[in-house]
C-alpha cells in the first residue's frame, strides 16, 4: 500500500514537473514567436466595445469602425510612445555629455577636499598612515576616472545594439499592426474558430479562466493605485518637512515612478541624494535617504499585504511569487506569476480545477 503511494506520488510529482517545465519554456522562449499576434489579439479585445458603440451610434459599418479606431489607437499609442521616448532621450544625452564636466567640476574636487580631511586626521593618529592614503586616494580617482570614461563607451555601445534590433521590432510591429486589422475586423469569427478547436469542457474552462483573469486584473489595477496613492502620501508629507518646494508635484511625479519596477522610488532619489551630497548639502542628502528608507520599508510591507488581498493570496505566497517571478522572467513575472497563481486559486475554490487541497 506504502509503494503504491509512493509511487503516484512519483508520477503525479514527474507529470506536474513536466508540465510546468513546459509552461517554462513556453514562456521564455516561445512567447516572443507569437509576441505580435497576441499584442494584435489584446487590442482587438479592447477595441471591441468601442467599435461598437461607433458602428452602432454612427450608423457605420463594423469594418469601417474597426479600421477608423485600429488606426486611431497605433497612432495615439506612437505618439505617446515617441514623445516619452525622445524626452528620455534628451534627458539622457544631457547627463551623458554633463557626466565628466560634473566627474571634474564636483566629485573629484570634492573628493580631494575628503581625503586632505581624512590625512589631517590621520597624521595626528599616526603619520605612517599618510603614504597608504595617498595610495588609495589616487588609485580611487584614476578608477572613479575610467569608470565614467568607460559609461560613455558602454552607452554608445547599448545604443547601437538596440539600433541593430531596431529592423526587427519594427518588423514585428508591422506584423501586429496588420493582424490588429484581420483580428478586429473579423473578431466574433475568429474567437468562435478558436473555440471550437477546444473539447466543450476545455472550452467552459477557458471562458471561465478569462473572466476569472479580468476579475484579477482588476483587483491588481486597483491595488497598485492604492499603492501610488500611499506612496504620494507619504512622499508628499516627507518632502515637505524636509522642506523641498513643490514637494506634492514632484512627490506625485515619484510616486509615479514608482509603479516602475526597474526604477521605483530610489530611481529619483538616490541619484537626487547623491547630487545633493556633492554640492556639499550634506544634511539634505541624509533627509532624503531617510524619506527613502521610511518608504521603501512601507512599501515592502504593504505591497503584498494589499496585492495579496485584492488578487486573493496571502500575502506570503504574493511575496514569494513576485520574488520567483522576478528572477524568472524579470518584470513580466513580477506581475504575470502573483496573476497566474490567483487565477489558479480562484478557479481551484469554485471548483473549476483541482489543484489544490
Amino acid at each position: 500500500m506504502d509503494i503504491d503511494k509512493r509511487r503516484r506520488f512519483i508520477i503525479n510529482f514527474i507529470y506536474f514537473f513536466i508540465i510546468a517545465a513546459i509552461i517554462y519554456v513556453v514562456l521564455k522562449y516561445g512567447i516572443s514567436l507569437i509576441a505580435p499576434f497576441l499584442f494584435a489579439f489584446i487590442v482587438a479585445f479592447i477595441l471591441k466595445r468601442p467599435i461598437a458603440f461607433f458602428s452602432r451610434k454612427l450608423h457605420m459599418k463594423r469594418t469601417f469602425a474597426a479600421i477608423l479606431l485600429v488606426i486611431l489607437f497605433y497612432v495615439s499609442l506612437g505618439a505617446i510612445i515617441s514623445f516619452i521616448g525622445v524626452r528620455i532621450f534628451i534627458a539622457a544625452r544631457d547627463f551623458i555629455f554633463a557626466l565628466p564636466g560634473l566627474y571634474t567640476g564636483e566629485i573629484q574636487p570634492f573628493l580631494v577636499r575628503l581625503f586632505e580631511n581624512i590625512e589631517s586626521y590621520a597624521k595626528k593618529i599616526d603619520p605612517a598612515l599618510i603614504s597608504i592614503l595617498d595610495d588609495f586616494s589616487s588609485d580611487l580617482l584614476q578608477s572613479l576616472g575610467n569608470l565614467i570614461s568607460s559609461f560613455s563607451v558602454n552607452i554608445v555601445t547599448a545604443v547601437s545594439s538596440y539600433a541593430s534590433s531596431l529592423p526587427v521590432f519594427l518588423v514585428k510591429l508591422l506584423f501586429a499592426f496588420i493582424s490588429t486589422f484581420f483580428i478586429t475586423i473579423d473578431y466574433d469569427n475568429v474567437v468562435a474558430f478558436l473555440l471550437r478547436q477546444l473539447p466543450e469542457k476545455k472550452r467552459d474552462l477557458v471562458l471561465t479562466a478569462k473572466d476569472h483573469l479580468f476579475h484579477t486584473l482588476g483587483g491588481y489595477g486597483r491595488s497598485y493605485a492604492l499603492i501610488m496613492g500611499i506612496t504620494f502620501i507619504e512622499l508628499s508629507a516627507g518632502l515637505t518637512i524636509i522642506g523641498v518646494e513643490n514637494s506634492v508635484y514632484i512627490a506625485l511625479l515619484i510616486s509615479v515612478v514608482d509603479i516602475l519596477p526597474v526604477l521605483g522610488t530610489g530611481g529619483v532619489m538616490i541619484p537626487w541624494a547623491i547630487y545633493s551630497f556633492l554640492q556639499a548639502n550634506a544634511a539634505f542628502a541624509v533627509k532624503l535617504i531617510v524619506v527613502y528608507v521610511v518608504i521603501t520599508i512601507i512599501r515592502n510591507i504593504i505591497e503584498p499585504k494589499i496585492v495579496g488581498t485584492h488578487v486573493g493570496l496571502p500575502p506570503l505566497v504574493t511575496l514569494l511569487a513576485m520574488f520567483v517571478g522576478t528572477r524568472l522572467f524579470g518584470v513580466i513575472g513580477l506581475f504575470g506569476l502573483p496573476i497566474t497563481l490567483s487565477l489558479l486559486k480562484n478557479m481551484n475554490d469554485q471548483g473549476v480545477i483541482h489543484i489544490f487541497k
